[in-house]
């Protein structure tokens, strides 16, 4: 589980609530059903308009990854492909092969198979950079939907209000309820942009962050592979990847090494 989006979404909400009840608000009266309808379920077909099915079915996969990913760990990675480096310098290349089923990772695994394989340095890059595009653009659509429903839900809650408004103005006769009907009016307001700003477009930036981090990780992993094919020392091959490492990391496998 992801502590970090755990813990924002308790603060992020848990700070408006708290807030609103310092100012003396009732939280009953933020419940009501029909701006949830208008903002919600209008925002979110707004926002299914501009995608296929295909894109809206890997939704909820999407958003279970900001919640609940394997973490791609750069410096286990890091590590596996030193000891593969030693291995191919110590017993050669084809020595590999034993050790594609302790590989858990299916890029790094099909990458080391395309060198045991004797498939040529610049056709190795080209495939897995090519799987790495492919990636990076299954990644900007999830990122992308989250990003739009952001955008949508606010103008849906602009919408509520405008609705409720009118409704208002249709009974004057009746100057009593005004301020209720006034309040209730701009609740959706408050959800619209509450559950962009605090839901939808956080998860759209966690996103990015998620898969800003794991194809920062293949790509080192592509220069690890490569340096290992043209038969480097692990150390030359361990340098070269410690580049693509943030420096936290870059530390830790200097005091491992």
């Amino acid at each position: 589980m992801d502590i970090a989006t755990i813990v924002g979404l308790i603060l992020a909400f848990g700070g408006v609530i708290v807030g609103f009840l310092l100012e003396g608000g009732n939280l009953k009266s933020l419940v009501e059903i029909s701006p949830v309808v208008i903002v919600i379920i209008g925002s979110l077909g707004a926002t299914v308009i501009g995608f296929t099915m295909n894109h809206i079915t890997s939704i909820p996969k999407v958003l279970n990854n900001a919640f609940l990913r394997k973490h791609t760990d750069p410096l286990e990675m890091f590590n596996q492909l030193v000891s593969l480096a030693k291995k191919a310098r110590q017993s050669g290349i084809l020595a590999l092969e034993s050790e594609t089923k302790n590989i858990h990772n299916e890029f790094l695994r099909n990458a080391i198979q395309l060198v045991v394989d004797g498939t040529s340095p610049e056709l190795v890059r080209e495939i897995l950079e090519i799987e790495i595009d492919a990636m990076r653009a299954r990644h900007k659509e999830g990122q992308e939907f989250f990003a739009a429903w952001g955008g949508f839900a606010p103008t849906l809650g602009v919408l509520g209000t405008v609705m409720g408004l009118i409704h208002m103005l249709e009974n004057l006769s009746d100057p009593s309820g005004m301020g209720k009907s006034i309040a209730a009016a701009f609740i959706a307001t408050f959800y619209g942009v509450g559950i962009a700003n605090l839901f939808l477009l956080p998860i759209a930036s966690k996103l990015k962050v998620i898969s800003h981090e794991e194809i920062g990780t293949y790509e080192m992993s592509v220069e690890g592979i490569l340096s290992l094919q043209a038969g480097d020392n692990p150390r030359v091959v361990a340098t070269k990847m410690r580049s693509f490492l943030p420096p936290v990391l870059k530390r830790k496998s200097l005091e491992e090494a």
